[in-house]
């Protein structure tokens, strides 16, 4: 059995025309820095953007994509706004005030939020409390994977475009996404988040 451990954030956006987005950045992993994304269209089908061949070999080794396409994918902060570009999809999007959760993860040690214990023990909780939100599961090929939350804030406003098209003003992340075993949470937000994977 191998660990991987991705250090990064996940921001989770709802668009009035049905698309739900994931977006991933990831700082430090084994496959170095990258972000991809995520796109669930109204539809119900599921893209992934990922930058690489490497990081999409990886991603769909665990989750479910209807289709896959290799682009550059860039990820950038100015402020409170955050823009993305990959390939034809196109984001920005305000980060605001601290969630509760976010406040209350703030307080706790990073290396207990993160530990593969505390995520198993706080799956039931966000199960209740965070509709679709989970924080372990089995994932594909025999992976179990742990999502340690280390804080979030409110996404306020986003602007979002797929192949030069407006996909409407930021909504709820709902219904919830069905890449793996688990969404983002309904209301938009970005999370800081370690996510550790074992695997054979």
């Amino acid at each position: 059995m191998s660990r991987l451990r991705f250090d990064g954030d996940i921001s989770g956006i709802g668009t009035t025309s049905g698309t739900r987005i994931v977006i991933g950045h990831w700082p430090r992993s084994h496959l170095g820095e990258f972000a991809d994304a995520m796109v669930e269209f109204a539809d119900g089908e599921r893209l992934l953007i990922a930058p690489s061949e490497d990081v999409r070999e990886f991603v769909t080794a665990t989750y479910t994509f209807d289709r896959t396409v290799i682009a550059e994918v860039t990820y950038r902060s100015e402020g409170t706004w955050t823009h993305v570009v990959a390939g034809e999809l196109k984001v920005a999007f305000e980060v605001g005030s601290p969630t509760l959760l976010g406040r209350l993860l703030s307080i706790m040690p990073r290396a207990v939020v993160t530990a593969p214990w505390f995520c198993a023990i706080s799956d039931p909780i966000a199960r209740v409390f965070l509709r679709g939100v989970r924080t372990r599961g089995t994932a594909g090929g025999g992976r179990r994977e742990y999502y340690g939350a280390r804080g979030q804030r409110r996404i306020t406003r986003a602007t979002v475009t797929w192949q030069g098209k407006d996909l409407g003003v930021l909504t709820p992340v709902d219904p919830p996404v069905r890449f793996g075993f688990g969404s983002t949470p309904k209301a938009p937000s970005t999370t800081l988040i370690t996510t550790t994977i074992d695997q054979e």
